[in-house]
């Protein structure tokens, strides 16, 4: 089976904004910054031979203030620059109560049945709790990037910046799971 790493795409594959204490995401493509800084360690990955798949909530779908057709432009800017496998999107909103919005761990199950992946191997990398919580229900280990938005669930690993968070990715991949007795 398959190892992948999860990206949260806002804050973590592109920019986004801050109002009143709060990230905001882009809700066209002239508003959509690719995070170009993470190019270079998701080439790393990618030669590592971990799958690359970015999950996101995006509610103003169900909401409606978002356009499918801008979500779907930026996310084929996202799959053009930073190669990425794929990217699993959550449309509703958390009134909804779907078993895909973060910090439940439906994308993530999603993407084990379509990609063959072994869950308990592969890793979440966000700058948010509902990430992390989504991990700790799927069994992935999850490695968050010193945020205020990391809240007080449970996390594997909080780690000052990006390059921090591939290297610990790097070093767990080559630990031996340990077998029970």
């Amino acid at each position: 089976m398959k190892q992948a790493i999860f990206f949260e795409r806002d804050g973590i594959l592109n920019v986004v904004g801050v109002e009143r204490q709060q990230q905001v995401s882009p809700l066209t493509l002239e508003e959509f910054r690719v995070n170009e800084a993470i190019v270079p360690l998701l080439s790393k990955l990618k030669a590592g031979g971990f799958l690359l798949i970015a999950t996101t909530n995006q509610p103003g779908l169900s909401r409606g203030y978002q356009s499918r057709r801008e979500l779907d432009r930026m996310h084929e800017l996202l799959q053009r620059k930073l190669l990425l496998d794929d990217i699993l999107v959550c449309p509703h909103d958390q009134t909804d109560h779907c078993p895909c919005r973060k910090p439940n761990p439906g994308l993530l199950v999603e993407a084990a049945f379509k990609w063959h992946l072994n869950l308990d191997r592969s890793f979440v990398v966000s700058d948010k709790w509902q990430d992390a919580e989504a991990a700790r229900t799927a069994g992935c280990t999850s490695l968050l990037l010193q945020s205020p938005w990391i809240g007080k669930v449970h996390h594997d690993f909080v780690l000052p910046d990006l390059e921090a968070i591939v290297d610990k990715i790097r070093q767990l991949r080559t630990q031996k799971p340990v077998m029970a007795a």
